[in-house]
C-alpha cells in the first residue's frame, strides 16, 4: 500500500464571527496592527474557545482529572485512518458500524450527510448526524484509537455527557468539525495537530488527509 500524492486539507477555516458551539465564546479574529495602515508589522488578536471550528477532545473535557489535549498519545493522532460512509440520516448506529467491520486500534472518521451541506457557513442546527450513546460504548469497548465526525460534536445535544464520556473514559480521542465535503470513503493517512494548550480539555487542530492507495 503506498500514499497518494495530494493531501487534503479537512480543517474548517477559523473567521471571525464564524460559527461556534452555543453557549460557547464568540469567535473573534481582528487585525490590531497592519502594514496596510502604515503600521510597522501586520498583528492579528484572536479570541475563541478552545472547541472551535476542527478541534480535539481530551479526557479532561467530561472526565475529572482526566489529561489534558497536550498529554493525548501522538499515535491517536497520526496513522492510517479509515473514512466511513455513514448512511443513516439521523445516526450513526451500532448496526451501520457492524457492517464497517470497525476493529481494535482503528481510526474512524465519519463522513454523514453532514458533508453534503457548507455547515461551517450555515447557522447552527440541531438536524446533524450524530454517533448514538450506544454506538460510542460500541466503539469503546471495540478499542478504536480516534473517532472523528463532520460537525461541531459527535454527540447530540442531548446526549452529550453520556456519548463523550463513553469515548473518553476509554481513551478515545475525539475530532470534531472536520469538512468532509470532498472526502470519498476509504483508507487515508492521517495527520490530525491540535495546539499544544498546557493542561486544556481541548484545542483546534489542522487535520490533513491523504488517500492510501492499493
Amino acid at each position: 500500500m503506498t500514499a497518494g500524492p495530494d493531501w487534503i486539507d479537512v480543517t474548517v477555516p477559523i473567521r471571525d464571527g464564524m460559527l461556534h458551539w452555543p453557549g460557547d465564546p464568540d469567535v473573534r479574529v481582528e487585525r490590531v496592527s497592519d502594514l496596510d495602515r502604515g503600521d510597522a508589522y501586520t498583528l492579528s488578536k484572536l479570541s475563541l474557545g478552545a472547541h472551535t471550528g476542527t478541534h480535539v477532545d481530551a479526557p479532561l473535557h467530561y472526565v475529572h482529572e482526566g489529561r489534558g489535549v497536550d498529554e493525548l498519545p501522538l499515535d491517536a493522532l497520526v496513522g492510517d485512518a479509515r473514512v466511513i460512509r455513514i448512511l443513516d440520516p439521523h445516526r450513526v448506529t451500532v448496526e451501520e458500524l457492524l457492517r464497517h467491520d470497525v476493529r481494535t486500534g482503528e481510526r474512524v472518521l465519519f463522513r454523514t450527510r453532514n458533508s453534503d451541506h457548507p455547515w461551517p457557513t450555515e447557522p447552527f442546527s440541531t438536524d446533524y448526524v450524530h454517533l448514538a450513546p450506544d454506538a460510542a460504548a460500541w466503539l469503546a469497548l471495540r478499542g478504536v484509537r480516534t473517532v472523528g465526525i463532520d460537525y461541531l460534536s459527535v454527540a447530540s445535544p442531548e446526549e452529550g455527557t453520556v456519548t463523550h464520556r463513553a469515548l473518553l473514559l476509554a481513551g478515545v480521542v475525539i475530532v470534531e468539525g472536520l469538512d468532509l465535503s470532498r472526502v470519498p470513503a476509504g483508507r487515508f493517512q492521517f495527520v490530525c495537530l491540535p495546539l499544544k494548550l498546557q493542561g486544556c480539555e481541548g484545542a483546534p487542530a489542522r487535520v490533513l488527509l491523504r488517500p492510501v492507495l492499493t
